[in-house]
């Protein structure tokens, strides 16, 4: 007994653009490497064996902007380096994602002074919000899965 009996007749599949684009997309996210802190840690354990980001599309951390879409930034930003922040995020391509990872990154964390940016979204717009002080690397697994979920629903027409 043959494939073709076991599964029968498959049919045709028909979808949009759109949704397929989406899906290709949200599959296969390129991270890049900007820890600042103790969250930076955990964002490496997720690369790791034990939870294996590359189960989600995201084989490798990249190291240069120009092969990143998705920047997560894990800890503290000072003053000084929110210009490099900005810097790097310019350079990478477009469609492109921010995560911020940990309280810090989200709202300056318990750093409430004139040296530690209050929020990385005063410099750099974040899609998704990753709480924990420092999160577990399933909090940035689920933090993830949530922006694989807003970039399938993204139209085409946005980034035109």
């Amino acid at each position: 007994m043959g494939l073709e009996q076991k599964l029968g007749d498959m049919g045709i599949v028909t979808t949009s653009l759109e949704k397929v684009v989406g899906w290709a997309r949200s599959n296969a996210i390129w991270p890049m490497l900007f820890g600042l802190a103790c969250c930076a840690i955990e964002m490496m354990s997720t690369q790791a064996s034990r939870y294996d980001l590359s189960r989600f599309g995201m084989e490798l951390m990249r190291a240069s902007p120009r092969q990143s879409d998705l920047m997560i930034v894990a800890g503290r930003v000072s003053r000084k380096m929110a210009p490099v922040l900005r810097n790097l995020y310019d350079q990478m391509p477009d469609p492109k994602w921010v995560i911020a990872m940990g309280d810090c990154a989200s709202c300056g964390g318990v750093f409430n002074n004139y040296a530690i940016v209050q929020g990385v979204d005063e410099i750099v717009p974040v899609d998704v919000y990753v709480a924990g002080c420092p999160p577990r690397p399933e909090t940035l697994i689920d933090g993830i899965l949530k922006l694989q979920e807003k970039i399938k629903k993204e139209p085409l027409t946005k980034w035109q």
